[in-house]
């Protein structure tokens, strides 16, 4: 076996096979010990290498050849898939990249896949780790709390009948059992979706929350035969038009809850008959009664929720006061709601929605009917600033979202209002007129969307 000193360490070759840094033979490849640096290494095929470990490149190409690693491999700058290429991760083996700048894919890049129950919830991911969820056919990433989906806006505009939907049901109008729909990147009038599930009552006073597919409408008041107040909850499919459909209970039997949701899990707070501080959750995307999450800090009813996805925040409500302060909660876990901030006006009845920054609550009475729109940026707390004046002065109104559009819809004024207003987000102004509900206008509708804020990044 013949060596050759190349600078510390050695160069080997027996029978064809060559070694660097080795002390035993090759065989019939290149065998590498400790660390091998190169500003630009074209890697020519599987039988190349096949201990990679400490080799560390500034950019590596790979091109006109399919390429398997076998072993470890280490870059610190670029990897370069060339058009007519391709790169394969085999079992077993690790690509170990260092810092690095970019990655280039000329054809295609695949992530790794798996349903809902093989992310095993929360445990082992880190922030920003990607994958497709082939449950719900979309791309889904982990934000250090929960898994959300990757939502597009164009996919609102490009298909309103299947996504970018405002839900709009119940009201205190003689009692509805109805359900309609809005698209919410056009203007128009609402649609018809369907029935709450008590389909020979009629709802209102109910708590709402949504994920992109489902909907749920919880507790609120049976209209006859008694203005009974109820603790069901039913659920609905965005996408479609159909009567809702049974999903589970909440722990009490109540009207006036604040909801609010993540792309999993719905919240609802406090409350009324009697007046209530309890928070109950579910997992939207299963069926079952609600379980106990903590309690507000005050007892309250009818404030203007929202959240992004982290944070579930209720504005004002009335216990039997009117409020100004703003609470939080944590969806992702269980707890105790705490103080945010405080509105510019104390007021019961306002409509709240948001997109994944900001947070809008509008209207409400306090006492009289009120038109002011609030707006908090949610990661920041603290009080809420002026955003601008709905078209009318209402409260018992209902609010549902895009990450671009918050829609105002119903009320009273003292009558029935059917009007729907609009703001975007981006600006701080005042509403515009959007269209109008049908039978769901009115005091104490609800409603929900497939795209508010806290359901993903579009």
């Amino acid at each position: 076996m013949a060596t050759f000193r190349v600078g510390v360490g050695s160069f080997n070759i027996n029978d064809g096979s060559v070694g660097i840094g080795t002390e035993g033979s090759g065989h019939g490849n290149l065998k590498v010990e400790g660390t091998i640096k190169s500003t630009s290494a074209d890697v020519l095929g599987v039988s190349t290498f096949t201990r990679y470990s400490g080799f560390s490149a500034d950019e590596v190409k790979v091109s006109n050849r399919d390429l398997t690693l076998s072993g470890e491999y280490s870059t610190t700058g670029d990897v370069v898939v060339e058009d007519g290429a391709s790169l394969t991760v085999g079992l077993g083996s690790t690509a170990c990249i260092g810092t690095v700048e970019s990655i280039s894919v000329k054809n295609h890049f695949s992530v790794p896949s798996g349903d809902t129950d093989q992310r095993n919830e929360s445990a082992g991911y880190d922030e920003g780790t990607v994958r497709y969820n082939s449950d719900l056919g979309t791309m889904e990433f982990f934000n250090g709390n929960e898994w959300r989906q990757f939502r597009y806006q164009s996919d609102a505009e490009k298909s309103p009948s299947n996504r970018g939907r405002a839900i709009f049901a119940g009201a205190d109008q003689g009692g509805t059992n109805m359900i309609e729909f809005v698209n919410i990147s056009t203007l128009g009038n609402a649609q018809t979706f369907g029935d709450t599930a008590d389909t020979h009552t009629g709802h209102d006073r109910c708590g709402s929350a949504s994920n992109s597919t489902r909907g749920l409408i919880a507790g609120g008041r049976i209209r006859t035969p008694s203005l009974a107040n109820t603790n069901t909850i039913g659920y609905i499919t965005i996408c479609s038009s159909g009567n809702s459909i049974d999903f589970g209970d909440l722990t009490r039997v109540h009207r006036m809850m604040m909801g609010v949701s993540s792309s999993t899990r719905a919240v609802f707070a406090g409350g009324y008959n009697p007046f209530s501080d309890i928070i109950d959750y579910v997992e939207i995307g299963t069926l079952g009664n609600a379980l106990d999450f903590g309690d507000l800090p005050f007892v309250n009813q009818s404030g203007g929720p929202f959240s992004n996805g982290v944070t579930g925040v209720f504005g004002g409500g009335y216990s039997p006061a009117r409020r100004d302060e703003i609470v939080k909660i944590t969806i992702a876990s269980k707890g105790d709601g705490t103080e945010f901030g405080t509105l510019q006006q104390k007021r019961a009845f306002p409509g709240g929605c948001s997109n994944s920054t900001r947070g809008i609550v509008a209207g409400g009475e306090s006492p009289t009917q009120i038109n002011l729109i609030d707006y908090i940026t949610i990661n920041h707390g603290g009080n809420a600033t002026v955003f601008g004046d709905l078209t009318l002065a209402r409260n018992g109104q209902a609010a549902a979202s895009s990450q671009t559009r918050a829609l105002i819809g119903g009320g009273g004024n003292p009558g029935n209002v059917r009007i729907i207003d609009y703001v975007q987000f981006s600006t701080t102004s005042d509403a515009l007129d959007f269209g109008d509900l049908g039978h769901t206008g009115g005091r104490f509708c609800i409603a929900l969307s497939d795209c508010h804020g806290g359901l993903g990044g579009y």
